[in-house]
């Protein structure tokens, strides 16, 4: 597989924002596609009902319980394995009828330590007085092209890399009119040093643009700038439901598609 320069402007468990250069539009693309269809997840995807006192039809619960994010260890399951998860919760005694009791997704069971909610306060009910929700679940691993709540990426996207470059001062008379910019920069020095409020663009520098504003006229005042972009570089916008780390999900994209791409060459070669 060909080498690739990975640099992270933002890196959370979550979330994560990062450049990869050189690479195509279409590999960009690709690896969009792999984190949102092609990473499994587990997601419950059946549910027997034992008892359902509530106010909410079980097929309601069905629901709110298939999207309910679980944690998936990467490697650690082949895909179509199931885990059994349960929830009984019980409503208030009838001393105080106006009490609730909310089920939450932290009160599901599960019989694998690896596969628990991803957030224990997700609500999946109020229950009232005397009310009782039990059920046992079967958390399926499968992926996102198959149905969106296996998909562990739910925020992904890219653009390309755009650079800015000092060319000059604005007019002594121009109005500076807001030159608004989204994404991440890469700042480029002109040929001589200009220093900027103390600062001096040094090349190959990654600012994200909320850091001034989106506005290049906060970050370069009374300066003539060029912006063009990057050909070969993105940048990537990754966010998971909390399932696996964006890392991980970022790392299990990119072998799904070397797998691909060895499984189509050895079938080429046949």
């Amino acid at each position: 597989m060909a080498e690739y320069e990975v640099q992270f402007v933002e890196r959370q468990d979550r979330r994560a924002r990062f450049v990869v250069r050189p690479v195509t539009p279409a590999f960009a693309n690709g690896l969009r596609r792999a984190m949102i269809a092609d990473v499994p997840t587990f997601s419950i995807d059946t549910v027997r009902v034992i008892e359902n006192s509530s106010v909410m039809f079980d097929e309601q619960i069905g629901l709110r319980l298939g999207l309910i994010p679980l944690t998936t260890p990467v490697g650690e399951f082949e895909q179509g394995e199931e885990v059994t998860l349960s929830l009984d919760v019980q409503g208030p005694s009838r001393e105080d009828p106006l009490e609730t009791e909310t089920a939450y997704s932290g009160d599901l069971v599960s019989s694998d330590g690896m596969v628990q909610p991803a957030d224990k306060n997700i609500p999946i009910i109020d229950l009232k007085e005397e009310q009782r929700l039990e059920v046992e679940a079967d958390a399926v691993l499968d992926v996102g092209r198959e149905h969106a709540k296996h998909q562990g990426g739910v925020a992904v996207g890219y653009r390309h890399l755009q650079r800015v470059s000092v060319v000059g001062e604005t007019g002594e008379f121009e109005d500076e009119e807001p030159q608004i910019l989204r994404g991440v920069i890469e700042e480029q020095a002109a040929e001589h040093a200009v220093e900027i409020d103390g600062y001096e663009p040094k090349n190959g520098t990654l600012v994200p643009t909320d850091a001034f504003g989106n506005d290049l006229t906060e970050r370069y005042p009374g300066k003539e700038l060029e912006v063009h972009d990057v050909e070969d570089a993105f940048v990537f916008d990754v966010e998971t439901d909390g399932s696996m780390t964006a890392d991980d999900l970022v790392l299990a994209a990119a072998a799904s598609i070397e797998d691909r791409a060895e499984t189509l060459k050895q079938m080429i070669q046949l």
